[in-house]
């Protein structure tokens, strides 16, 4: 048993590197049955191209899709790095105690029926195993975890009807494995790369300051994503929020705002979801970036894969007027600056713009402008030291317009120089072309409503992240109260 609550949390920090990095997986509650979950993850990890070594554990059979099963964990002769349990919660502190005999130092309890139902005796049976034996355990009730650079998968939906994302640099930390399905599957829609995927559940043993924590050192992480509905331990996550996004920038949703959606969070994972002032006021003193949807979760991810900016000085390219003037009012309510060109830039605009073209911010290339015209434009502006962010508007159902724009796009987003983000709103060929974009890390956004507010995140973050004294730690006062 540990002395102080502080070993208990060094040895799950340390230990979440067996959850997500294992080089063996035991499969407590594998199957041969194709509707039960302990197929399904196992399809997923042999399908997958796990490249360990995958153990399935179950009484009930000798041999599973060629590989021979375990009636217990213990009968497994080599180390076992990572269990997942997909058994029924009843025989769960059983299979766990076995784990921690064989010396398991990652787990993940995929099973439902614990604190969430009312039925806390048998949670905290799970915890205070995983604390005897200093196992990370992710869980219960969870979705489970996704690494697609180890090729890592425990999520029990098949990948036909769930798609995987690609190997990238943010991080999902969630609560929900429904809202968490949601956006790894958007992600891969839209081919946007992810590091981790964790879906948490109950938190009983590992909760989400644990998870912030040892991200907060991941080389592969970028950028977090986090998804919450109520905590146990508000002054914890204060307090590892503020420190990590001073490193990385978190996002954060969170659900159960009011009296009901927060009795309904209860219900789901256990965890009490408290007065969203509170929250509120973590968040704002963590200066973390906040969303307030689904949507804008996943709009705000893909712009922090943007260099941050030097300023709020905003340019805007457009061969659709009306839309142009759309981000110019955006831009306005938003508080950010539209900008002014320099001498320069207009002097050269002029030279190879029509003469009926107004050379000003928003600076309207016409609607018959060929990719050409954009590509120059957006040099320009990239070089315009009076333009920090460039939002660029595509009206892709332009004749003039072909796949080469898609390339000057992609061009200008890898060099770094200023972040940009492309608006495109259409239909199917439309979509099709942002799917392209995304995909090659340039955000696209339905609007610029979109736009300009997923620009103002990171801009307040550049300014946060460059601004020494707000960020002084002497300074941080932790006062979330969840019973606020």
């Amino acid at each position: 048993m540990f002395d102080s609550k502080s070993d208990i949390m060094s040895y799950k920090i340390k230990n979440l590197k067996f959850v997500f990095e294992p080089k063996s997986v035991a499969l407590i509650g594998a199957s041969s049955t194709h509707s039960k979950l302990g197929n399904v993850i196992l399809k997923n990890l042999v399908e997958g191209g796990f490249e360990g070594k995958i153990y399935p554990v179950n009484p009930k059979y000798t041999s599973i899709m060629n590989m021979r099963c375990y009636s217990s964990v213990l009968d497994i002769k080599d180390k076992v790095d990572c269990a997942i349990i997909s058994i029924p919660a009843i025989a769960v502190p059983k299979s766990l105690e076995e784990c921690g005999k064989k010396g398991v130092k990652g787990v993940i309890v995929l099973s439902g029926g614990f604190g969430e139902s009312g039925n806390k005796i048998l949670e905290e049976e799970v915890k205070n195993i995983a604390n005897k034996y200093s196992i990370a355990l992710i869980g219960p009730n969870c979705l489970g975890v996704f690494n697609p650079y180890k090729k890592l998968d425990s999520i029990f939906f098949p990948v036909y009807k769930l798609e995987r994302p690609k190997q990238g640099s943010f991080s999902f930390i969630t609560q929900s494995g429904g809202v968490g399905s949601c956006v790894i599957d958007l992600a891969a829609h839209f081919g946007v790369g992810l590091s981790k995927f964790i879906s948490y559940g109950n938190a009983a043993v590992v909760d989400e300051s644990d998870l912030l924590e040892f991200l907060e050192s991941d080389k592969k992480t970028k950028q977090i994503l986090l998804y919450i509905e109520g905590v146990k331990d508000g002054k914890k996550l204060l307090s590892t929020l503020t420190r990590v996004n001073r490193k990385k920038p978190v996002i954060v949703l969170k659900a159960g705002k009011g009296q009901k959606a927060s009795k309904a969070a209860f219900s789901h994972t256990g965890n009490i979801a408290g007065n969203y002032l509170a929250y509120d006021g973590a968040f704002k003193q963590s200066k973390v970036v906040v969303a307030d949807s689904l949507e804008e979760l996943f709009d705000f991810v893909k712009i922090f894969h943007q260099t941050l900016p030097k300023g709020d000085k905003i340019g805007v390219i457009t061969n659709g007027g009306g839309i142009g003037v759309l981000a110019v009012d955006e831009i306005e309510k938003e508080k950010l600056i539209l900008s002014d060109f320099s001498e320069e830039t207009s002097k050269k605009l002029r030279e190879f713009l029509p003469s009926y073209a107004t050379v000003s911010n928003p600076l309207d290339i016409i609607a018959d402008a060929n990719p050409s015209i954009y590509e120059k434009s957006l040099e320009l502006m990239l070089s315009d030291k009076n333009i920090d962010c460039i939002i660029i508007i595509v009206l892709f159902q332009a004749p003039s317009l072909d796949d080469r724009l898609l390339n000057i796009l992609i061009k200008a987003s890898d060099d770094r120089r200023k972040p940009i983000a492309v608006v495109a709103v259409g239909g199917d060929y439309t979509i099709m072309q942002r799917k392209t974009l995304d995909s090659y890390g340039v955000p696209t956004y339905r609007s610029p409503s979109d736009a300009v507010k997923a620009m103002k995140k990171l801009i307040d973050y550049a300014k946060y992240s460059g601004c020494r004294e707000c960020i002084n730690p002497k300074k941080i006062k932790p006062e979330f109260k969840l019973t606020e």
